[in-house]
């Protein structure tokens, strides 16, 4: 793991976008996906579950029962012809999501969404899908994090049925992220002073982009290893506000809840101090960026602001 590499990565995000989108103007690569499908099974660990949590919860409201399942866990759905199982691993070697699959092979058809073709989670899938977002030469997952969300967002369409422009939700995605790097000169700096508190740094979201908190919490973690964790807003008022009350309290927040301003009521009360990526929330601070008006652009751009921060402090320890 190297933190000038893992920042050089994230500078190629919008070229990879740009390039992803269009790999899938070129072609569906989720035409192979079987007819009947009934069931999804997401399979997968840290980034890779965090997105395919969101990838389900879409597909749930659609009317598709689908679930994203650590592939650690020792029970699941049971395989079926109506199941499809999607893989998902980076790498294409995550022991644990290569141990559920074994329950799979053979039994139900297998996707497999990885960075790495010909890796172990490609074998005996049905249908294999390569993110395309390059090699990570920083040791860390985020251009594959952001991709396979763009991904999974293109497998929703197909499985139901939607008329989506993804290639042209990546493009405008690509803009958003240019505009914060091309701008971190203006707020990166405030940034980092904000959560540099004694007690790490909280992240919170809407369940609908849950996985922008639990990504930008492990970006803390596993760059600068400070301490963070990551809460759905609404839940947050159940689980984390008693750290208000007790903690040098400092947190990003992603906009778009019904319940962002319950948790900012804890806030003010307590002193507490709250970033606000991607909207204006009165006593927070706020980063904003171009498109951060529409949902599905924030949700494959704003952890950007997160690993930015994550990627300066690594760096600055080395």
């Amino acid at each position: 793991m190297n933190p000038e590499l893992y920042l050089a990565d994230l500078e190629a995000k919008p070229a990879a976008l740009e390039a992803l989108a269009g790999v899938l103007e070129a072609g569906d690569p989720f035409a192979g996906v079987p007819e009947g499908v009934r069931r999804v099974v997401f399979l997968g660990m840290g980034s890779s579950r965090y997105a395919a949590g969101v990838a389900a919860l879409r597909l749930r409201a659609a009317g598709v029962d689908a679930v994203a399942e650590y592939g650690s866990a020792a029970l699941g759905y049971p395989p079926a012809d109506d199941t499809l199982v999607v893989a998902i691993s980076a790498t294409g070697g995550s022991r644990e999501t290569l141990d559920a699959l074994a329950r799979y092979r053979g039994r139900a058809p297998i996707l497999a969404l990885t960075n790495t073709p010909g890796s172990a989670v490609t074998e005996d899938a049905r249908l294999v899908v390569e993110m395309a977002a390059g090699e990570e030469r920083g040791g860390v997952a985020c251009r594959t994090f952001q991709h396979t969300l763009a991904l999974l967002l293109a497998l929703s369409a197909r499985l139901t049925g939607a008329k989506a422009d993804v290639p042209g939700l990546l493009r405008r995605s690509a803009d958003a992220t240019a505009d914060l790097l091309d701008r971190r000169g203006a707020w990166l700096a405030d940034a980092l002073t904000l959560l540099d508190g004694s007690h790490g740094v909280y992240t919170i979201a809407p369940a609908e982009r849950l996985s922008s908190a639990e990504q930008s919490a492990l970006m803390f973690r596993e760059g600068p290893r400070r301490p963070s964790d990551a809460g759905e807003t609404g839940d947050w008022a159940h689980v984390d506000v008693y750290l208000t009350k007790t903690l040098d309290y400092r947190a990003i927040l992603f906009p778009g809840s019904r319940y962002d301003e319950q948790a900012m009521d804890w806030a003010r009360q307590r002193g507490s101090t709250v970033l606000a990526v991607g909207g204006e929330i009165e006593d927070a601070h706020a980063i904003r960026y171009a498109g951060d008006d529409d949902p599905d652009v924030a949700l494959l751009t704003e952890t950007l602001v997160a690993e930015l921060v994550a990627g300066t402090w690594w760096a600055g320890a080395r």
